[in-house]
């Protein structure tokens, strides 16, 4: 193939510079690139999370379900406090309330009953009647708000009660939906791995138990009023790509980079599923610099403390699940085996920590 006379001028001049400086002139490495997606066999759609599109979706579901089932859970519990306090309160009040009533009932009979007629039978005056008649109205009065007293109490007190019993079927709903939706992650993971004949392997990942490492305790998201986490959209620039993310996505990478995890990170990216696309996942690598090999020493170890500081904070950042060297942390779960990679680092989670956000 013949070069046009500006190529083989260009081409002259980089020979020249190669052979003069002794630099190899080649494409810049892609050490910084973030995962690719990967095609999904038998599914249709990626996720670029090394699973396809259907097993991501059930694990997004699962979890998320089964983490605000356990929020309405705390918050249904903090209530039913609440309410045994108030009731106590109430119990607290009848006596004294009923105690009143019983002295009025005590003293009528003590002095005779005392109605409109034997007042004005009895009265040997006109001032007597008078005495008489204020006497009446008087002990009517007492009554009537011992009466009502007691009886406002003792509506309190039901209704105390009543809510009580309301929040424990809350309680057992909720419960019964975090077994479900723990089924529903493992069932989805069992099969996933059954198809890459990974059964046996769905234990806790060696050094990252998600129960220890990093203790550094991050600054909590923040919430709604009653607790709950705010619906989010991908609204915010992210600092990692050109893309956006959600608030409570940028608030987890700040957090973590606060604690010292400061290695290269990137968020979005177009794919066809998964997380990264709406702005609720980003990827932390192993390497300080980019996404390389399989991390071992302190990369590995790295990792290692970028996830349990993840899952350690799950709660108050608002963590959906965290994939790390071929397992993925469930908060339903723990960690579990998730070999859906094509065995390259990134697919596999060995040089980077997934994070995926609610």
């Amino acid at each position: 193939m013949r070069l046009d006379p500006v190529r083989r001028r260009l081409a002259t001049v980089l020979a020249v510079l190669a052979a003069t400086t002794g630099l190899a002139l080649v494409a810049p490495a892609a050490a910084t690139a973030a995962p690719r997606p990967l095609a999904a066999p038998g599914d249709s759609g990626d996720d670029g999370e090394g699973g396809s599109k259907s097993l991501v979706e059930q694990l997004e579901a699962a979890s998320k379900g089964f983490v605000e089932a356990k929020e309405a859970l705390d918050r249904s519990k903090r209530r039913q406090q609440q309410l045994a306090t108030r009731l106590k309160e109430i119990d607290a009040e009848l006596g004294p309330k009923q105690g009143a009533l019983d002295d009025i009932v005590r003293q009528s009979y003590r002095t005779g009953r005392l109605g409109p007629m034997s007042a004005l039978l009895t009265a040997d005056s006109t001032d007597g009647l008078m005495d008489r008649v204020a006497t009446l109205q008087t002990v009517a009065v007492k009554q009537d708000r011992a009466i009502r007293d007691l009886k406002d109490a003792r509506t309190k007190q039901a209704q105390a009660k009543t809510a009580i019993d309301a929040e424990i079927r809350d309680q057992q709903r909720q419960v019964t939906i975090m077994a479900k939706r723990k089924a529903q992650a493992e069932n989805a993971l069992k099969a996933a791995n059954a198809a890459a004949g990974d059964e046996g392997s769905n234990g806790a990942s060696s050094g990252s138990s998600g129960s220890s490492g990093n203790s550094s305790r991050a600054s909590a998201a923040p919430r709604n009023s009653d607790g709950s986490l705010p619906d989010e959209s991908c609204s915010v620039n992210d600092p990692t790509t050109s893309g956006c993310i959600t608030p409570r996505t940028l608030h987890a990478m700040q957090q973590a980079q606060g604690a010292g995890f400061n290695h290269y990170v990137a968020c979005f990216r177009h794919q066809n599923s998964g997380e990264h696309p709406k702005g609720r996942a980003c990827d932390f690598a192993a390497d300080k610099n980019g996404f390389g090999g399989v991390a071992s020493g302190s990369s590995r170890d790295y990792g290692n403390r970028l996830a349990n500081y993840f899952i350690n904070n799950a709660s108050r950042l608002g963590v959906l699940y965290v994939i790390w060297f071929k397992r993925i942390w469930l908060p339903s779960s723990g960690w579990k085996a998730y070999s859906r990679g094509n065995g390259d680092p990134s697919s596999d989670h060995t040089n980077h920590v997934h994070l995926s956000m609610r």
